[in-house]
């Protein structure tokens, strides 16, 4: 397989100069996935990469279309609209294996959904969670936050999953998990960036029960009840990180330090926020560069090791 997807990825210098801008998104603006998927063995690094460039595309339509600046917010917010539907329309041309355009991330997208078993399905609950998050939105209960984890998260997990290979189909149930222990984690560290934004991710129902708001929350003016709201989403984004600890061992063990690498960058973060959940009122938490190099290296050692 390694051969064929080999000479799906670097066949002609169109596909290798597409998978090299993929790689230079995910160099320069992948942060915490970046230190991981480098650890990726070839082809499969490279597809990983087209992945992410894919992923950056889909929030750079959301991020960048609709929420820049107040005014004219409902025209720019159809506009972008528009904007994510091409872009679906676009991604189902390229996971049939052929694209109509000549923008990097599509080339090296349908190279990759040539060579590896990657499910439709997948991609478009990805956009779906994009769509949702073109107007200001405002989570009800624990059940509608897990349905967005699994949208923009756990579909992450579940096409990584495909591209690095596995032999027990547990192991894609057990991806969802992994992606809401991602997400839940990103949910807490961006929540005053969010907020701004019009998105308020934790459960009103959270909010509700303990009488505060999330400007409250970003004030950390109300510290006890923020303290227990904070504590009682820490111990979920736990224990999906513990109920998904199985997937290490069923993926192919040549991927394992990746797969090893991001999850121990994103469990360092939320224990470094549960020392003091007051920080993501006053910064976005985040591991140091240096340790983030640690963690790699020490992936790196386990690899060879296996």
């Amino acid at each position: 397989m390694s051969l064929i997807a080999q000479s799906a990825l670097q066949s002609d210098a169109q596909t290798r100069a597409a998978v090299a801008v993929c790689r230079e998104i995910t160099r320069t603006r992948a942060g915490n996935f970046y230190w991981g998927l480098r650890l990726t063995p070839e082809p499969r690094r490279s597809a990983m990469y087209a992945i992410y460039a894919w992923m950056r595309e889909a929030d750079d339509i959301v991020d960048g279309q609709v929420f820049g600046a107040q005014s004219g917010a409902n025209s720019r917010a159809n506009s972008g609209s528009c904007d994510i539907h091409a872009f679906r329309s676009a991604t189902v041309d390229a996971l049939a294996g052929h694209s109509l355009s000549d923008k990097p991330i599509w080339i090296a997208l349908s190279a990759v959904a040539r060579e590896y078993p990657l499910d439709a399905n997948d991609f478009h609950f990805m956009i779906d969670g994009q769509i949702a998050d073109l107007q200001p939105r405002r989570i009800a209960d624990w059940n509608e936050l897990r349905a967005y984890c699994c949208q923009v998260a756990s579909t992450v997990g579940t096409v990584c999953v495909r591209i690095w290979g596995y032999e027990d189909p547990r192991a894609l149930e057990l991806a969802v998990d992994r992606g809401i222990a991602f997400q839940l984690t990103n949910v807490l560290r961006d929540v005053v960036e969010d907020v701004g934004l019009g998105r308020v991710y934790l459960p009103q129902e959270e909010f509700d029960r303990l009488g505060i708001t999330a400007e409250d929350l970003c004030a950390w003016s109300k510290p006890a009840q923020c303290e227990e709201l904070m504590r009682a989403m820490i111990d979920r984004a736990r224990e999906h990180f513990v109920r998904s600890q199985p997937l290490d061992a069923m993926i192919d063990p040549m991927c394992r330090p990746t797969l090893w690498a991001l999850t121990e960058i994103y469990r360092e973060l939320l224990e470094r926020i549960a020392r003091d959940p007051s920080q993501i009122s006053r910064k976005r938490v985040s591991l140091p560069t240096i340790r983030k190099v640690m963690i790699a290296l020490r992936a790196r050692g386990m690899g060879r090791k296996s």
